[in-house]
């Protein structure tokens, strides 16, 4: 391993007291349920199958009639639970298998969840087959299907994105708006039951989007398609339109059971309601806590005030982690706490592992790339480690730029759950590179076409007209053929020559002062112009970490011929992805939930980032938060923001490796206030007399890193100023020659 150091505390804690869950009982069914109990014989044939059931789980599995809400804290045991349950209802209550359904969010979970049921004790796949175990859209859709709606399915999002490009061509809109923006947006408000054709158009932009949905949803309905946010609308309007069916359902399925509840949203949830109805027999199975998909509709009140909409509901909490080191309990204990819109909670561990999270602190987001990939390679060389234990976790896209570059060039095998096309292809980063390879070839017709948006020129029409004068005459720059394109302004000539000018200055400069050159003449004003308002922060964060990447670089000419040569690794990966299990994960956090690993990596975990500083706009995002003012939405955006957290911190397993940049988008950032809410400074007495050696000597203490000698006669230590000194692998006491070994020191703030 390289001379970095991993500390115990994050830099700037208040406490170096490492937060620690409570060991859990170790009580299972084994000791809690005496055989003397009626239904004895199913837990006794439950431990044959080593499955042992704590206290709160057997009470969760023998709930008979009524709602119950079945809080799971993170690795709680929620889908034995689930499973059991069902097996109990079967077994011990002689309930009809017809008569149950599950509902889920995937369909691999759908599946394991049959699969787990098959093989209970006395089950067997022919019973379990007429269980109805399924996504919510799987089930709806043969609901559906039973009743006449025999569209096709557009089942492939791609196919979307060029539906919705088609419609956007035709609109003269192509270069206007993303596909995928377009589609999480509509999707939201079909999940929260708003129509497309209420919609308000008091702006341009307005107008501008309800027409655009319009038109989709009126291709579909000539091409007979429906998408899958229509299976659930068509499914609601059918089951009000139709008692009988609605009633069938109802006598039916007499006990419903509903996992990821916390991911629900409103129509699912109205959906499931009208089921259950009559009986009431409605199991829950979620955790507030891990609420992170508002922007797809999910509602953190919905687990909330479930006691406010069952009023005799029976809540039951799983607080028993089986997944993580007790120190990973216990630092995602003092993470979440601080969010007051939760159901109070706090994890207890079985795992006895001494490993402590450890943090990191490196200078930016390659430096930080470069700390892991040695990591990684270091433990895998010395065969502690495979490289599949290992996964890396980030908030954003782009933060993943640095680590797949590194991960690419010291030939570590990894599997990335992001967007298959590179950094330097994404629809606002690519302009600029175009730029750039215009600028290095004024003959480069595909940079050609991608730079024509930006001067506002349709790029079609721009293109043909570029490429027939160029049969004509040939041109040096054949891009100043523009200026004789019928129709065009004088401004527009203008701005054509202009930007021919600037092209051509390129070459002379370095890639950072060169693309802050382009953003502040004109790249930034055109994508604020083009850019939905609560995606604009995510615009100024991926061409922060352009300009981050660019800084590596004195020349035009090695940043695009490095950029190519990423390009072409990266190819070479994924086209040989399959060949080799063994690889490091890279995904979301968002992707992760419902995942863990052995080791965890948590990049990027620095203020502006964790919490991501889009929270600011929330105000703005009416579909996503619905709270009425704007302090208010901030909040609930800021609690999203924590929950994440808290997701990331409860994947791993074994080991966490938090790492927070010192440098974010080019700005010096401190630690993440989630992380560093783990760590708050001890509360002290007034009366306590302040003793010589104490770490706390004033009211406030700033935490910093420091050369600390390691004689037991000398307390000499020197404060480490500089990231390059951070990086010394050792240093002599000035006082007694004797090693010093780096670590922290508390200061006394005045």
């Amino acid at each position: 391993m390289n001379s970095t150091v991993f500390y115990k505390t994050p830099l700037g804690a208040g406490s170096q007291t490492i937060p620690i869950a409570q060991t859990a009982s170790t009580e299972t069914s084994k000791d809690l349920v005496p055989n003397t109990d009626q239904d004895a014989f199913f837990f006794r044939s439950l431990e044959k199958q080593g499955i042992f059931l704590n206290e709160q789980q057997i009470q969760a599995v023998r709930h008979f009639q009524g709602p119950l809400l079945t809080l799971a804290g993170a690795g709680t045991g929620k889908t034995s639970v689930l499973v059991c349950r069902t097996g109990y209802l079967l077994a011990v209550r002689n309930i009809d298998p017809r008569n149950i359904l599950l509902l889920t969010f995937s369909k691999k979970a759908a599946e394991e969840m049959r699969e787990r049921i098959a093989h209970l004790p006395g089950m067997n796949k022919q019973i379990t087959s007429t269980i109805q175990a399924r996504t919510f859209h799987s089930f709806f859709l043969q609901i559906i299907r039973k009743y006449g709606v025999t569209q096709d399915i557009l089942s492939e999002t791609r196919f979307q994105h060029i539906i919705l490009k088609q419609i956007l061509r035709e609109m003269g809109l192509h270069d206007e708006y993303q596909p995928e923006t377009l589609l999480s947006l509509l999707s939201s408000y079909k999940m929260q039951m708003i129509d497309i054709y209420s919609l308000p158009e008091t702006t341009e932009k307005e107008k501008e989007l309800k027409s655009i949905f319009t038109f989709y949803e009126k291709w579909k309905k000539e091409n007979y398609k429906i998408d899958f946010d229509d299976v659930l609308q068509i499914a609601y309007q059918m089951l009000h339109q139709k008692p009988a069916l609605l009633a069938a359902l109802q006598n039916r399925f007499l006990y419903v059971m509903v996992d990821e509840f916390q991911d629900t949203n409103m129509l699912q949830y109205e959906l499931v309601k009208m089921i259950a109805e009559p009986h009431r027999n409605l199991m829950i199975v979620g955790d507030d806590d891990q609420t992170i998909y508002s922007f797809n509709g999910a509602r953190n009140e919905f687990i909330l005030n479930f006691d406010k909409l069952y009023p005799d509901a029976k809540t039951i909490t799983l607080d028993i982690n089986y997944r993580s080191a007790k120190s990973i309990v216990g630092l995602g204990n003092e993470v979440i706490r601080h969010n007051k819109q939760r159901k109070k909670k706090t994890l207890k561990a079985t795992q006895q592992s001494e490993t402590k999270p450890q943090y990191i602190r490196p200078k930016n987001t390659d430096d930080e790339a470069k700390i892991i990939t040695t990591y990684i390679l270091d433990q895998v060389k010395q065969g502690k480690r495979k490289f599949s234990d290992f996964a890396i976790l980030h908030r954003t896209e782009s933060n993943r730029r640095a680590i797949i570059e590194q991960f690419i060039f010291d030939n570590v095998p990894f599997v990335d759950y992001g967007s298959e096309q590179s950094f330097y292809d994404h629809w606002l980063v690519k302009p600029l590179i175009d730029h750039f390879r215009l600028s290095l070839n004024s003959r480069d017709f595909n940079a050609m076409e991608g730079i024509l948006p930006t001067l506002y020129m349709n790029r079609e029409r721009s293109m043909e007209f570029i490429l027939h004068q160029e049969k004509i005459q040939k041109k040096k720059w054949p891009m100043i053929h523009l200026t004789s394109f019928p129709n065009i302004r004088e401004f527009q000539k203008e701005k054509v020559v202009e930007r021919l000018k600037q092209i051509k200055s390129l070459t002379s400069m370095k890639p950072f002062d060169a693309i802050q050159l382009m953003r502040n003449e004109f790249y930034d004003k055109y994508l604020e112009a083009h850019i939905l308002t609560y995606h604009k922060e995510m615009m100024r964060e991926m061409l922060d970490e352009l300009e981050s990447s660019a800084k590596r670089f004195t020349s035009i000419e090695e940043f695009v011929s490095f950029i190519a040569a990423v390009a072409e690794k990266r190819n070479a990966i994924n086209y040989s992805q399959h060949e080799n299990d063994d690889r490091v994960f890279l995904m979301t956090i968002h992707k992760s939930k419902g995942l863990e690993f052995p080791v965890v990596f948590i990049i990027g975990a620095s203020e502006g980032n964790m919490p991501h500083s889009s929270i600011f706009d929330a105000d703005k995002m009416n579909d996503v938060f619905t709270a009425h003012s704007v302090k208010d939405k901030i909040i609930a955006a800021m609690e999203e923001e924590r929950r994440l957290a808290y997701v990331a911190i409860t994947r791993a397993k074994e080991e966490l490796i938090i790492s927070s940049p010192a440098y974010h988008r080019g700005k010096k950032t401190e630690v993440s206030r989630f992380i560093l809410s783990a760590f708050p400074e001890p509360t002290k007495s007034s009366a306590e007399p302040k003793q010589k050696h104490s770490s706390f000597i004033c009211s406030e203490t700033e935490s910093v890193y420091a050369w600390i000698c390691t004689s037991d006669t000398c307390n000499a230590w020197q404060r480490i100023l500089t990231f390059e000194e951070s990086e010394l692998p050792s240093k002599e006491c000035p006082l007694c020659k004797a090693p010093m070994e780096k670590g922290s020191k508390e200061l006394g703030v005045s």
